[in-house]
């Protein structure tokens, strides 16, 4: 299976700002971002999260890799925001472990483009399943707290798979 991980903004940003961002150091190595979700993560400014996310790009292990040209762009920014775009292109080119995003059009894109997805909450559930946190309950309640949208039907599910 390939290691890469490829990651949308949403996600990146939300485990930033509940200080979480390094669970992925921790998981996975590195993880790479197309330009746009450069520029949607605002690593330049004093959102919440912001210096974590600068801090994971000049550490090395969020790397930003440029997206080849593709004829698929224009006809997907019809669907998507540029970033989700460019994510989905540079997932597929590399054959990612998995995408992580939440955006749900932007999952069922990629999910009928074959590649395989991951959210926010899966990566909660394998960071407890692999001991890296010990509860995700606290963390889901935070990523409300900061306005992160997760349905009730998601957060009894995650719940129960968490067994807490």
């Amino acid at each position: 299976m390939n290691a890469i991980i490829v990651a949308d903004a949403g996600p990146l940003i939300a485990l930033a700002k509940i200080g979480h961002l390094n669970l992925l150091h921790q998981m996975y190595g590195e993880v790479l971002i197309p330009p746009a979700i450069l520029k949607e993560l605002a690593v330049d400014t004093h959102k919440p999260g912001s210096a974590l996310l600068k801090t994971a790009l000049s550490d090395g292990w969020l790397q930003v890799i440029e997206i080849p040209l593709s004829k698929d762009k224009s006809l997907l920014e019809l669907l998507l925001d540029a970033g989700e775009v460019e994510a989905i292109l540079l997932a597929e080119k590399l054959k990612c472990r998995f995408l992580l995003i939440d955006e749900r059009s932007g999952r069922v894109v990629a999910k009928k483009r074959g590649i395989a997805i991951v959210g926010v909450c899966g990566i909660l559930l394998l960071a407890k399943e692999q001991g890296f946190i010990f509860l995700v309950v606290p963390l889901l309640n935070q990523l409300l707290n900061i306005g992160y949208r997760l349905s009730s039907q998601l957060i009894l599910e995650v719940t129960n798979l968490a067994e807490e």
